[in-house]
């Protein structure tokens, strides 16, 4: 099973708050995560005051891939078990 969660952050610069709340995208980080007009993204709260901006079509996919994950994890230990059983 391989895992992205060791791969290293990205830098994409700053953006500040306007007026009205909003912040602009960097142009990179937009070209990295394939960000384009009229996109559906989340923003998470992450503790204690950080925020996480997704692209809505690559948190379903990580979700598809975690709920796969798991289906593999649980046939492998019930493997095991039925090799431990016989």
């Amino acid at each position: 099973m391989k895992s992205n969660l060791s791969r290293e952050f990205d830098f994409y610069g700053m953006a500040t708050v306007g007026e009205r709340g909003q912040i602009v995208i960097p142009a990179e980080a937009r070209k990295s995560a394939n960000i384009l007009p009229g996109d559906k993204v989340l923003v998470v709260g992450h503790p204690p005051n950080g925020l996480m901006v997704l692209k809505m079509d690559a948190m379903k996919l990580f979700l598809s891939s975690l709920k796969d994950d798991f289906a593999e994890m649980e046939s492998r230990i019930l493997e095991q078990e039925n090799k431990t059983s016989e």
